[in-house]
């Protein structure tokens, strides 16, 4: 028997676009398993989408947030130290000889995890929104858009003006979108 001429069902197929697109049927975000095959399912996706990067402002407002905490607290228990002129290393001194400038006080181990726990998750729904932008999918763009923008409206109802004024405002970090 020649199965080479037999019909083989085929499952959903993923469109790869390269090119700005409007597609809603077959297209896949992120995974294979992510498949859009319905107009409610591409619906559910785009909120989908929209909550996530909404996620991520509210994301970068809970390692501000924790920042300040630390900060209190080191400034509380140990006195805000800005920096030591004293190496103790070879490797804290400069070339020339001279000793580098130590800028920072050292975070307690809790924090140090906590801070590099929520810079992972906030990296990686970075990274992850991009591949979604990577699609170029106009509907999805439009998605990661708006919820970065509700996102921002929500999260960043203030402002520190002197911090905007005087130039100590945070970067942004490595994020994506």
């Amino acid at each position: 028997m020649d199965h080479g001429k037999m019909p083989m069902p085929t499952g959903p197929k993923c469109s790869m676009n390269m090119l700005w697109n409007t597609q809603i049927q077959d297209t896949c975000i992120v995974f294979r398993q992510w498949h859009i095959s319905s107009t409610f399912i591409f619906i559910l996706s785009f909120f989908t989408i929209v909550g996530l990067a909404v996620l991520y402002e509210w994301l970068r407002l809970v390692q501000h947030r924790i920042d300040v905490v630390i900060a209190k607290d080191l400034a509380k228990n140990k006195g805000i130290v800005s920096g030591s002129m004293t190496p103790q290393l070879e490797e804290e001194t400069s070339l020339m000889g001279r000793p580098k400038a130590k800028s920072g006080t050292p975070i307690p181990l809790p924090g140090r995890l906590l801070r590099a726990a929520t810079y992972g998750v906030s990296i990686f729904l970075s990274f992850f929104l991009m591949l979604v932008f990577m699609t170029y999918n106009a509907y999805l763009i439009l998605a990661v858009v708006l919820g970065a923008a509700v996102g921002h409206y929500i999260f960043n109802a203030d402002m520190d003006v002197d911090a905007v004024l005087y130039g100590n405002v945070p970067s942004k970090s490595v994020a994506c979108h």
